[in-house]
């Protein structure tokens, strides 16, 4: 049966319609009030109200009307998150154009492919593609009329203000209905061929509307990739439905610094992020010798939660201070994150709230928030959709099925794949599930990832990883599969922490297969010199990798 949520946190949020809809009346609501900060090119710190973006906005929009990109024009961005960027993307929006953002980190021959299959007419590029972008012009496949360097962008600004400025208003005056196409999202997906999912602006915007009712927050930093429908939501336009400012962070790896110069209350981010905190947190009280001090203050915190007195911003300051003095919330998507983390963060005074997504619904589905969360789950649905369970098995697992305003129309050009992405007007997410009796969604897998075995057991890979990683803490990645009717277990250790993680792994997975149901236990651990090979969104790719060391462990057998 189809679990509806009704819960609204911030009910006074609106329901907007379009995208355009969101920029205009942000801007309204934030007009002189600081709206970003970011570094420039020469890595000088800049920052822009509302007003000023808006002013850009209108700027870069006149100009692509000047070069006739109207009226359903597909504009594509590859390059590096930036303020210019964001510029790019809201004028794109703005005037009725279809955004195109592309994933920067794929290979040349992947980028000239989506631009041909989506018909791209104008490509947005920064200085790093220039000499791709070069070879793009000499290729008569690609059908892109018009290519706008980002370094450029005061050029064109100038060009679009005195236009706009003389009469040029079509940027403020262009309709842009709730059902007009918004974006041609490519997915980044783990396997397989990336395919173009089509978002409208109602699809978009009713999932941010939805989001930010149930999650609020003051200034964040953002570092996301900003072609991932994920930035959207979290920061691109929820900092126009709420009206606070957010910092563009040039790479993740400057993460930790820009925490503490830029103070935030809270941030979005992939579990990844979230561990590598954690770790980073327990490795730093290792080496300054205040890990026993550290375990100290966490039972004397317990022990007062207990007795409903919370000291945890008091105990635990010198952490939160080195991540900015003010983070008290993380959003957290995009993979499945282990319950230890939720919970290690929560001891130190910040809550962490896992959600679920997909591109293909715009892209949030469910997550936790303040009044209604549970360790272990990825939350109840947002207000914009529902879910339910197709086909359960005795224990209550199965595909998990999407309806709503956020679930896009289709696949580009491609009638077959969305299809079969449909049962009726429910949307396949391919992912297996369970629902529990307070509408909470926990997830067990991805549908294409199961293990079939010869006896007709399915075993989730996903399931198996999870509880590896709970068993073995020096286990920093695991990868479960299946490799001639055996399951295989590859990782790769933390042996700065555990030197001798190598040495304990035979015997611990050993142990570990008892705790497990026959069909399910681990027939062969290969362990890696490196980390898996990632996806632009830090997503494990699943596929076989090259290159290992191979543990047996004849002692484990499938029952078949």
């Amino acid at each position: 049966m189809a679990k509806k949520n009704v819960y609204k946190g911030n009910p006074n949020i609106p329901d907007y319609l379009t995208l355009k809809e969101i920029i205009v009346k942000g801007t309204e609501m934030g007009g002189d009030k600081k709206q970003f900060a970011f570094k420039d090119k020469n890595k000088v710190e800049q920052t822009r109200t509302f007003n000023q973006t808006w002013r850009e906005i209108c700027g870069i929009g006149t100009y692509y009307h000047i070069l006739g990109l109207v009226e359903h024009s597909k504009i594509a961005i590859v390059a590096e998150n930036s303020y210019d960027w964001m510029v790019a993307y809201y004028a794109t929006l703005m005037t009725g154009n279809i955004s195109v953002p592309m994933d920067c980190k794929l290979p040349a021959d992947d980028i000239a492919d989506q631009l041909i299959r989506c018909g791209c007419d104008a490509l947005v590029y920064s200085d790093k593609f220039e000499s791709m972008v070069e070879e793009f012009k000499s290729n008569p496949d690609i059908p892109v009329k018009h290519y706008l360097h980002i370094d450029e962008f005061d050029n064109y600004k100038q060009i679009g203000y005195k236009a706009f400025d003389e009469g040029d208003t079509y940027v403020v005056d262009c309709e842009v209905k709730s059902d007009d196409l918004a974006s041609i999202v490519y997915t980044s997906g783990t396997t397989g061929k990336s395919k173009g999912v089509m978002l409208t602006h109602y699809n978009i915007a009713s999932n941010c509307s939805a989001s930010t009712r149930a999650l609020t927050g003051k200034h964040a930093i953002g570092f996301l990739p900003l072609n991932h429908t994920y930035a959207w939501v979290s920061a691109l336009f929820a900092c126009y439905i709420l009206s606070e400012w957010g910092y563009v962070c040039e790479s993740i790896k400057t993460i930790q610094s820009d925490l503490k110069k830029q103070k935030p209350y809270n941030f979005s981010g992939v579990p990844l992020v979230v561990e590598t905190i954690y770790q980073r947190i327990w490795r730093t009280a290792r080496s300054t010798g205040r890990e026993e001090i550290l375990k100290k203050g966490l039972k004397i915190s317990r022990f007062l939660m207990k007795l409903g007195i919370d000291r945890r911003r008091k105990i635990f300051a010198t952490i939160l201070d080195n991540l900015g003095g003010n983070l008290d919330m993380i959003i957290c998507g995009g993979a499945a994150l282990d319950p230890k983390y939720e919970s290690g963060m929560h001891d130190f005074g910040i809550e962490v709230y896992n959600g679920y997504g997909m591109t293909e619904c715009s892209p949030a589905i469910t997550c936790n928030r303040p009044d209604k969360s549970k360790p272990g789950s990825v939350g109840v649905p947002l207000d914009c959709c529902e879910i339910k369970i197709h086909n359960p098995d005795e224990e209550g697992v199965g595909e998990i099925y999407v309806r709503g305003t956020n679930v896009m129309v289709g696949y580009y050009n491609d009638p077959e794949a969305t299809a079969e992405a449909f049962d009726g007007d429910w949307f396949k997410t391919g992912d297996h599930g369970r629902i529990d009796n307070d509408g909470f969604l926990f997830m067990v897998g991805r549908k294409k990832n199961l293990i079939v075995l010869s006896n007709g057991k399915n075993v989730s890979p996903e399931e198996i990883e999870e509880k590896i990683s709970q068993y073995m803490e020096y286990v920093q990645e695991v990868l479960v599969y299946d490799e001639g009717g055996q399951i295989i277990a590859e990782v790769f250790l933390n042996e700065s922490d555990y030197p001798d993680a190598r040495e304990r792994i035979k015997d611990d997975m050993k142990e570990f297969n008892k705790t497990m149901a026959s069909f399910k236990r681990v027939n062969k651990t290969i362990v890696r010199d490196e980390e898996f090979p990632k996806t632009t969104t830090l997503k494990i790719v699943r596929k076989y990798m090259e290159g290992k060391v191979s543990i047996a462990d004849p002692s484990a057998h499938s029952d078949q």
